[in-house]
Order: C-alpha cells, then sequence, then structure tokens
C-alpha cells in the first residue's frame, strides 16, 4: 500500500509532463520556393530553405535562364552599338548558397540578413558581329565576324529580406528579397572569327572598335590577328538581387 502511495505522485507528474509535451507545437523545419519574379527574365529557379535552429536556417537555390536576348542591353551599350548584336542570344545559369540570419518570431519568419556564396555562368550563340573599316582609299567597308564565348564569376555578397507565413496553418511562404548585392572576380573567353583576312590596319580598327564598346562592370583585354579577335574576360563580377518569392512549408 506504501508503495502504491508513493508511486501515485510520480504518475500524475509522468501524465502531466506527457501531456505539456504533446502541447508544445512542432515546428515545420522546410521550405522550397521560386522567385516569380524572376520569370520575366526567362529565370526559371528553385531554392530549399532548411531551418537549423530558430535564428539560423540555410537556404540554396539554383537558377538558369533558357536561350534569349539579353536583358537591358540598351541600359550599358549605346544604340549604334546594340545594332551590331542584333542575333546576340545568351543563356546563363547560377547556384547560391545563402545562410540567412532570422530577427524576431524566427523559424523562417520576419526580418533577416543573409550572407551568400553565388557562382554564375554566361554563355551565348553564335552570333554576327561586324564593324565600320576605314580604308586609305577613303572608302568604308562593313567586316563581318561571328562571335561564341562563354564567362563565369565567383562572389560573395549580403542580402536583408523579410518572410512571412500567409496561411493559417503557416505552410503558405512569401519570401520578399528587400535588397542585394555581391562582388567577386569572373573569368572568360570570347572569339571573333572573319572570313576575310584582316590586315595590321584593319586589326587595329578592329581591336579599338571592341574597346570602345566600354561594357560596364566587365574588364576585358582584347587580342587581334588575321582572323579576327580574342576577348579575354579576367575582372570584377557584380550583380544585385530583388524580387518576391512564393513557397510552401512543411
Amino acid at each position: 500500500m506504501k508503495k502504491l502511495l508513493i508511486l501515485i505522485p510520480f504518475l500524475l507528474l509522468s501524465e502531466v509532463g506527457a501531456q505539456e509535451l504533446q502541447a508544445v507545437p512542432t515546428e515545420k523545419m522546410n521550405i522550397i520556393k521560386t522567385n516569380v519574379t524572376a520569370y520575366a527574365f526567362r529565370n526559371i529557379n528553385l531554392s530549399y530553405e532548411r531551418a537549423i535552429n530558430q535564428w539560423f536556417s540555410l537556404n540554396i537555390g539554383f537558377g538558369t535562364m533558357t536561350q534569349g536576348k539579353v536583358p537591358f542591353i540598351n541600359a550599358f551599350l549605346k544604340d549604334e552599338d546594340e545594332k551590331r548584336f542584333q542575333n546576340l542570344r545568351v543563356k546563363a545559369t547560377n547556384f547560391t548558397i545563402e545562410p540567412r540570419f532570422y530577427i524576431g518570431k524566427g523559424y523562417g519568419r520576419g526580418f533577416y540578413f543573409a550572407p551568400y556564396y553565388r557562382y554564375s555562368d554566361v554563355s551565348s550563340n553564335s552570333f554576327d558581329f561586324y564593324y565600320d573599316y576605314d580604308a586609305i582609299d577613303g572608302n568604308t567597308y562593313q567586316i563581318p565576324l561571328k562571335g561564341q564565348g562563354s564567362t563565369s564569376g565567383n562572389s560573395g555578397g549580403l542580402m536583408v529580406g523579410v518572410q512571412v507565413f500567409l496561411t493559417r496553418s503557416q505552410n503558405l511562404v512569401l519570401d520578399f528579397w528587400i535588397a542585394g548585392a555581391h562582388y567577386g572576380s569572373g573569368k572568360g573567353d570570347f572569339t571573333m572569327t572573319s572570313n576575310y583576312v584582316l590586315t595590321p590596319e584593319m586589326q587595329a580598327q578592329l581591336k579599338q572598335e571592341i574597346e570602345n564598346l566600354d561594357i560596364p562592370f566587365v574588364d576585358y583585354t582584347v587580342e587581334t590577328n588575321a582572323n579576327g579577335a580574342k576577348i579575354k574576360v579576367d575582372g570584377p563580377w557584380a550583380g544585385f538581387r530583388s524580387g518576391l518569392s512564393i513557397g510552401y512549408r512543411f
């Protein structure tokens, strides 16, 4: 009888403890998302976020831009230069690793800041390029060339954003990338070949024409030969991020 009386309090405490454990909600630690604003630029993308604890998570993203016109090409090329690249098409891929630090409620909800690493790769189709060669005889000749190449970059940056749960079940997620920027280095090679044998004077003018394109955020050097030109990209690699993602939390 005494043993039974001693066991009763322990049994009661065990029952209360079990009820308390059942009352504690289990957080959903996984989110799959896609940046819907990126589709306007042919960027098909998907990311996965895993909450490690209340204030820290890891987001991994992949995106690919299908082949098409260069977005905002008229923002960094003059009208007369843009006309030289009428059939230029590019495709791109990117991979991002993004640790997130949440403030507020956490577990994937609230404001966050995220340092990140991004790998990017851009390649072109076989495109037409021409330049006007001013000959010694006073005439101007249009010299056509075929170009093709690719470049890739590694960069690091920082983004700030806010993520909210839209439904009562907290399954539907809205992730607003307020602003982000990254900076690093890139390397690549492009070649331009001509069906004409280029004289030294023609090569010199071609070199100057390409250098005068003055593409921003990219450092490149130009070497010419009798067959055309080689453009070597080796320098800064910069970019910006902003967008709106929709996701599912589970």
